[in-house]
């Protein structure tokens, strides 16, 4: 690792030293606010982030969503940056922040930045990329906010190079960044080659049993069963009960709360098939209140979502927890029919063949919903042995369970290799690690 000669103080608390020919300015030095928006909008594509990356919406799609007035939309160019406002505590670390390639229109929920002519727009963007929110942003105003305005970001100061040095840093992040991500992108397509695997493993073995020649026989739900299942209505199996109730935002995981109770979260059922003791956030729940709690064998869905992969969802409870509850968004099935095994049927549910039956179900513009009849009326074919059942819920175990370890294994590696290309960014950038030339 090459080092600079000499270090100043860069005369910001959390950033530290800088080399010394670099300078320290604020925001408004190198940007100025993009104008709003006074043409025709459909002239423009519109444009969003999406996991740092700047997306293009279908404009003629989505006209129908955006206001009448567009005076708080403004116009942005190729190297211009676009920084998300809002939402600003779902993102642990870093600032959303995202190059221009094209030009574009963007809503009022981002911040448009036009560089001058004196700066490298990749370098820029590369600096505010590495920017960590709680320390720049937050450490300001001394609380957390949601979001900020352009006055905010006024205040923000920047340490810049020379301009040559500028194009050098950002063409050497360029290349190392890029063979960073191909290296995660071939790890990610590992992970969806297992996930696929392990969707087909479940979608089998679920309809058909451990007897891949067993005989099968046609459903009225448009696919084949083993010949030897029995069909029951969800209904007829067990009860739907509702989640929390009443709650507000503040109501959830506060630090320190004497009526603090353990509560399972959307996303937890999102992406997951057994949910565990870890997988918890807290609710404040006091003593007076009526509010369903959970059990273990306990099935859950997601009732509503923002799109129709998710919805339908299932996870079920692996473990036996002190009082806890269930998010307001999703509802919990309680088996008490003792002719089904309830992890066979959350492996049921889980199988593209019923996913398929309960997401036509779904409902919705902007957010999608699944009514609670649709799912006690819901259609399952199980086999008529509580061993068979059994046998089939080990037998995926198993199988999913050497899976998961893999995927596990090689999350770890994207992880590190995200790390790894945050730390590369932050140190070239705030001069920690000087950049020569090959």
């Amino acid at each position: 690792m090459i080092t600079y000669e000499n270090y100043k103080k860069s005369g910001i608390e959390w950033l530290g030293d800088i080399p010394s020919n670099w300078k320290t300015i604020r925001t408004t030095d190198v940007s100025i606010s993009n104008k709003s928006l006074n043409r025709n909008l459909l002239e423009n594509n519109l444009l969003s982030l999406s996991y740092g990356k700047i997306i293009r919406k279908d404009i003629n799609t989505a006209v129908g969503l955006l206001p009448a007035s567009f005076e708080n939309y403004q116009i942005v160019e190729k190297g211009d940056i676009i920084l998300r406002l809002t939402d600003l505590q779902n993102d642990k670390k870093s600032l959303r922040v995202g190059l221009v390639e094209e030009k574009g229109i963007i809503t009022s929920a981002y911040l448009g930045l036009k560089l001058n002519s004196n700066v490298n727009s990749k370098f820029i963007f590369y600096l505010l990329y590495s920017y960590d929110i709680n320390k720049v942003f937050y450490s300001q105003g001394g609380s957390m906010r949601q979001s900020m305005k352009f006055d905010d970001f006024k205040s923000i100061y920047l340490v810049i190079p020379d301009e040559h040095s500028q194009k050098q840093i950002a063409t050497y992040l360029d290349n190392k960044t890029e063979a960073i991500d191909k290296k995660i992108d071939l790890l990610s397509k590992k992970i969806n080659y297992y996930k696929e695997y392990c969707k087909s493993i479940i979608n089998e073995t679920v309809c058909k049993g451990l007897d891949k020649n067993v005989k099968l026989k046609e459903t009225e739900l448009g696919f084949k069963v083993n010949s030897n299942y029995n069909n029951y209505r969800l209904k007829d199996l067990g009860k739907l009960y509702s989640g929390l109730s009443g709650k507000a935002g503040d109501d959830f995981n506060q630090d320190i709360n004497i009526n603090n109770k353990g509560f399972i979260p959307f996303t937890n059922i999102a992406n997951n098939i057994y949910l565990k003791k870890d997988h918890l956030g807290t609710v404040v729940v006091y003593e007076n209140e009526k509010q369903n709690k959970v059990k273990k064998g306990d099935i859950f869905f997601l009732m509503s979502s923002e799109g129709y992969e998710d919805i339908g969802k299932s996870a079920i409870l692996d473990d036996e927890l002190e009082e806890t509850y269930l998010n307001s968004f999703c509802k919990g099935f309680r088996m008490i029919n003792k002719k089904a095994n309830p992890y066979f049927l959350n492996y049921i549910l889980l199988s593209d063949n019923y996913r398929k039956q309960l997401t036509v179900e779904g409902k919705g513009f902007t957010r999608i919903n699944l009514k609670m009849e649709k799912v006690n009326d819901f259609v399952v074919y199980i086999p008529k042995s509580i061993q068979e059942q059994n046998n089939i819920v080990e037998y995926i175990d198993t199988k999913t369970q050497t899976i998961d370890k893999i995927i596990k294994n090689i999350n770890s590696q994207i992880t590190i290799l995200k790390q790894l290309r945050k730390t590369l960014i932050n140190d070239v950038v705030t001069g920690k690690i000087k950049v020569t030339q090959d």
